[in-house]
Protein backbone atom coordinates (compact mmCIF):
# COMPACT_ATOMS: atom_id res chain seq x y z
CA UNK A 1 0.00 0.00 0.00
CA UNK A 2 2.67 2.04 0.84
CA UNK A 3 4.19 1.57 -2.99
CA UNK A 4 0.75 3.36 -4.31
CA UNK A 5 0.92 6.38 -2.11
CA UNK A 6 4.69 7.04 -3.11
CA UNK A 7 4.13 6.60 -6.42
CA UNK A 8 1.62 9.27 -6.20
CA UNK A 9 3.70 11.06 -4.61
CA UNK A 10 6.03 10.73 -6.82
CA UNK A 11 3.97 11.34 -9.86
CA UNK A 12 2.40 14.96 -8.35
CA UNK A 13 6.04 16.32 -7.58
CA UNK A 14 7.10 15.68 -11.32
CA UNK A 15 4.29 17.59 -12.34
CA UNK A 16 4.91 20.48 -10.39
CA UNK A 17 8.34 20.42 -11.57
CA UNK A 18 7.16 20.09 -14.99
CA UNK A 19 4.90 22.95 -14.06
CA UNK A 20 7.69 24.91 -12.53
CA UNK A 21 9.98 24.50 -15.74
CA UNK A 22 7.25 25.67 -17.93
CA UNK A 23 6.29 28.78 -16.25
CA UNK A 24 9.56 29.68 -16.01
CA UNK A 25 10.55 29.35 -19.57
CA UNK A 26 7.27 31.94 -20.51
CA UNK A 27 8.81 34.11 -18.25
CA UNK A 28 12.05 34.31 -19.94
CA UNK A 29 10.85 34.75 -23.24
CA UNK A 30 11.27 31.48 -24.98
CA UNK A 31 7.70 31.88 -26.38
CA UNK A 32 8.43 35.17 -27.71
CA UNK A 33 8.58 35.17 -31.44
CA UNK A 34 8.19 31.37 -32.27
CA UNK A 35 7.76 32.53 -35.90
CA UNK A 36 10.65 33.83 -35.96
CA UNK A 37 13.49 31.83 -36.78
CA UNK A 38 11.94 30.19 -39.61
CA UNK A 39 11.83 33.22 -41.12
CA UNK A 40 15.84 34.25 -39.91
CA UNK A 41 16.60 30.89 -41.26
CA UNK A 42 16.10 32.35 -45.64
CA UNK A 43 17.67 36.13 -45.35
CA UNK A 44 20.77 36.41 -46.55
CA UNK A 45 23.74 37.28 -43.67
CA UNK A 46 25.67 39.37 -46.50
CA UNK A 47 24.52 41.49 -49.73
CA UNK A 48 25.69 39.96 -52.74
CA UNK A 49 29.14 41.72 -53.93
CA UNK A 50 29.46 43.53 -57.41
CA UNK A 51 31.55 41.57 -60.22
CA UNK A 52 35.09 43.97 -60.33
CA UNK A 53 35.69 45.98 -63.42
CA UNK A 54 36.59 44.13 -66.30
CA UNK A 55 40.23 45.46 -67.50
CA UNK A 56 40.24 47.36 -70.59
CA UNK A 57 40.70 44.91 -74.12
CA UNK A 58 43.85 44.98 -75.62
CA UNK A 59 44.72 46.32 -79.10
CA UNK A 60 45.42 44.08 -81.41
CA UNK A 61 49.22 43.74 -82.24
CA UNK A 62 50.09 45.57 -85.38
CA UNK A 63 49.67 43.66 -88.80
CA UNK A 64 47.19 41.22 -87.13
CA UNK A 65 43.76 41.17 -89.06
CA UNK A 66 40.82 43.23 -87.43
CA UNK A 67 38.57 41.67 -85.44
CA UNK A 68 35.22 40.91 -86.88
Amino acid sequence: MWTLGFLILLSLSLGAGAWLLFVWSVKSGQYEDPEGPKYRMLEEDDPPQAAPPRPPAAAPPPGSPPAR
